[in-house]
Order: C-alpha cells, then sequence, then structure tokens
C-alpha cells in the first residue's frame, strides 16, 4: 500500500514508488497503479497531477471533484511549488541556473520529448547544485530541481540539454547508465501550496531514496 504523507477531509498527498504508473495504461498489464491503489482505500481519492511512472516522490489527491477543481486551478495558475532531487551523470559546472528550453513531443519516437524551438511550448527549469560526487566515469552531481512550468519530461530532458543525463534514465540517458543503475535518480522531494479549505500555507516533504 502507498506512504500517505497527509490525510484530511479534503485532500491526501502520497509517496509514490519508482516504477509504479500515477494513471493507468493501456493494457491489461498496466492498470496496477498509484491511484487505484489509493482509491482502493480512500474511494473519494481523485489524482491532481501525475510523475512519471519511472519517477518516485509526492503526488497530491483530492478529496471529491469540488477539492479537484480547486486544486487543479492552483496548479493551473502555478500556485504550487514543486521540488525534485536528481542524481545527474558529470560534474555540472554552475552552481545554480535556469534552463529554458520549448519542448514537443518526438512524434517518430513516443513517449520522448525533444528541444523544439518552433513548435514546443515554453519550458523553464531552476536548478542549484548540492553537491558533486566521484571522478572520471563516476562524477555525478546532485542537484535541487524546480520547474517552473509542468512539461512532459521537462527535467529529464532539460538536463540531457545541458550534457548531464539523470542516472539510470531509461529514454535519455546512455544504455550503460541504465545497465548500471536500476532505477531513474528522479524524487518528488517536496510540495507546497495553500489549503484549499483552511487557506494556510502547508508543505510536504519526502526523503530522496539515493
Amino acid at each position: 500500500m502507498p506512504t500517505i504523507h497527509h490525510l484530511d477531509d479534503d485532500l491526501l498527498v502520497v509517496d509514490k514508488p519508482a516504477g509504479l504508473l500515477s494513471v493507468p495504461a493501456r493494457g491489461a498489464d498496466r492498470q496496477d497503479c498509484l491511484a487505484t491503489r489509493v482509491q482502493a482505500l480512500h474511494p473519494d481519492a481523485l489524482i491532481v497531477h501525475r510523475l512519471d511512472a519511472a519517477t518516485s516522490g509526492l503526488v497530491l489527491f483530492a478529496r471529491g471533484l469540488e477539492m479537484l477543481r480547486r486544486l487543479s486551478r492552483a496548479f493551473e495558475q502555478r500556485m504550487v511549488g514543486k521540488a525534485y532531487v536528481a542524481l545527474a551523470h558529470g560534474h555540472l559546472a554552475p552552481d545554480e541556473g535556469e534552463i529554458d528550453l520549448p519542448l514537443a513531443e518526438d512524434a517518430a519516437h513516443r513517449p520522448r520529448q525533444i528541444i523544439d524551438p518552433v513548435h514546443g511550448r515554453r519550458a523553464l527549469t531552476r536548478y542549484r547544485v548540492l553537491a558533486r560526487l566521484g571522478e572520471g566515469a563516476e562524477a555525478c552531481t546532485r542537484l535541487a530541481l524546480k520547474p517552473v512550468t509542468g512539461r512532459a519530461h521537462q527535467l529529464r530532458v532539460h538536463l540531457l540539454t545541458l550534457g548531464h543525463p539523470i542516472l539510470g534514465d531509461p529514454l535519455y540517458a546512455p544504455a550503460d547508465s541504465t545497465a548500471r543503475f536500476a532505477r531513474l535518480h528522479l524524487h518528488a522531494s517536496r510540495i507546497a501550496f495553500i489549503h484549499p479549505r483552511t487557506r494556510v500555507p502547508v508543505q510536504f516533504e519526502s526523503p530522496v531514496p539515493f
């Protein structure tokens, strides 16, 4: 069963493990997902946003349609703060910065995304180096990531574009990375928002598992 960080009459904050879908996908073998598991415990729970199956971390659920509307509106208005931690290949030189590159679907290689200055939608990521680890082929950088926008695969493609793919990324890292690392090293570690009923700021954190 999923780890529930917070539960009240209006919402839940739940930890999704790496490798589990957020919602069902096509195929009888892809029906197990976080939403189904949470709804088995709380039938009125409705997922507000998603994480890639390979990504672990915090996911917000609303209890009922009215709370779903309120929380979805907060996401649309960028009033929900999300923070991630990642381990990326190599040593990223700047201590912090922004990546402002538009993303679009790679129609020939779905579900991959690509940088597309013509047809892409704006995607903005802020990053900060937490630590530079290892040397040579073992070098990697621990990063705090803040997606200002919420495009599919945004953090993964933006770091790839800098030449620093995330460890174990099955879509964007070199093949030897996925052979060496059992999972994508990307975790949704913090979520913050105004509670839709009490109007009090709340923040929830999840320990990084790598």
